[in-house]
């Protein structure tokens, strides 16, 4: 099998609408691009050739200990906190997001759960700031990603993974969200510290009567207006959009499903 090159996946990069100067959230499954010259590398350095010196691409790092593991107290004095320079990307996001990371001049913002590595012009200014409570929200990588008019992209990854869909159901004035409430360690001047965290949950639907995987709907619709494009990348099927119009579009979607009402909260 003949390899893809770092010229050959610019290219259609750029086929697919990737310009210079662009902010771009990426999510990857990096084995459906097919063999590529130099290895997992190869994409991002793709990537940054398109975008160019003034472009940012972005990666949903998140961090997360299962429940199970915080609800034991016996553990807590064993319990790496989070740092945003050293600690791991989840592993459930495959291995983009910490390729990303990794990469020499990336930042990464520090809010745990909702954390993403930046590379590139713009990575001090989306990683700054980001809220540490309601991390899907406007003072965040995803709420800047749309105040830049940037786009998200998804690369041999499925539909509902879009993680910029959270933002949108942060914003959507729906009643009854899913509040997720929790304590988990970081570290503050050096030090360990144990913090309690608020945000709508985002490990599962936001509110009752959507299903699981139902990111993937609200991707397809929008695909179906006309707007964003699909594409391969390697042997990968891609579909970049722009950021700002599939909020708004996610927000409409949920709040048409979910009528104004009663806006108390739910654990």
């Amino acid at each position: 099998m003949t390899p893809w090159t770092r010229a050959a996946l610019a290219e259609q990069l750029k086929a697919l609408g990737l310009e210079p100067g662009d902010a771009v959230l990426v999510h990857a499954g990096l084995r459906s691009v097919g063999l590529v010259l130099g290895g997992p590398d190869t994409p991002i350095a793709a990537l940054g050739d398109v975008v160019g010196s003034d472009g940012t691409i972005l990666g949903y790092c998140d961090w997360q200990l299962e429940d199970e593991i915080l609800d034991r107290p016996e553990l807590r004095p064993h319990i790496p906190p989070f740092d945003p320079v050293a600690s791991r990307s989840i592993r459930d996001n495959g291995a983009f997001p910490e390729l990303l990371r990794t990469t020499p001049g990336a930042r990464r913002s520090d809010s745990p759960g909702a954390s993403c590595a930046a590379l590139g012009g713009r990575a001090d200014w989306f990683t700054a700031d980001h809220a540490l409570d309601y991390g899907y929200g406007p003072q965040s990588p995803f709420g800047k990603l749309v105040e830049a008019d940037g786009k998200t992209m998804l690369i041999g990854a499925p539909l509902d993974t879009m993680t910029l869909l959270h933002h949108a159901e942060h914003l959507a004035d729906i009643p009854a969200k899913h509040i997720r409430r929790y304590e988990t360690p970081m570290v503050v001047g050096g030090k360990a510290v144990w913090r309690r965290f608020e945000e709508f949950d985002t490990s599962n639907p936001v509110v009752h009567g959507l299903d699981d995987d139902y990111f993937e709907d609200i991707v397809e619709d929008f695909l179906a207006t006309g707007q964003g494009r699909r594409g391969l990348v390697g042997h990968a099927p891609s579909v970049l959009v722009h950021a700002r119009p599939i909020v708004r579009f996610a927000v409409d979607w949920l709040e048409r499903r979910f009528p104004r009402g009663d806006h108390q909260q739910t654990e």
